[in-house]
């Protein structure tokens, strides 16, 4: 299936998973606790799922989902790597948001949901965009 992306749905799509992250992140404590611990990261790849889409707005959703687990992983596996310079990096609220702190094994669990979510979504507006 030929697959074209609306930038500006993808784009604010975006944009809304990035205040939904955010959210989980600054009130945790008015949500489930599975919810806020989990779902910044949830979110942190469905926020990767639609960047890519905005960027590769002709990639085939699997392609996609594809990027989004390789990109999503390494940096995961990055954490792994604790050299002073990338320290000083994720010292910073960017760095962090980016690049996260220490490795964790549910951090790729909860990127393959983000990215599922991704494909869920996607499917699901052009399902409604088709009919």
């Amino acid at each position: 299936m030929h697959i074209k992306r609306s930038r500006a749905v993808q784009f604010m799509l975006w944009i809304l998973v990035i205040l939904l992250g955010l959210g989980t992140r600054w009130y945790g404590e008015y949500i489930p606790q599975v919810i806020a611990v989990y779902g910044g990261d949830v979110l942190w790849a469905l926020m990767v799922y639609e960047g890519f889409g905005f960027l590769c707005s002709r990639v085939s959703t699997g392609k996609l989902f594809i990027y989004t687990l390789m990109f999503s992983y390494m940096i995961e596996l990055s954490q792994l790597y604790q050299a002073p310079w990338i320290i000083s990096m994720r010292g910073t609220i960017l760095g962090a948001l980016i690049l996260g702190h220490g490795f964790l094994w549910s951090d790729l669990v909860c990127y393959t949901i983000g990215a599922i979510l991704g494909v869920l979504i996607e499917k699901y507006i052009l399902l409604r965009r088709a009919n």
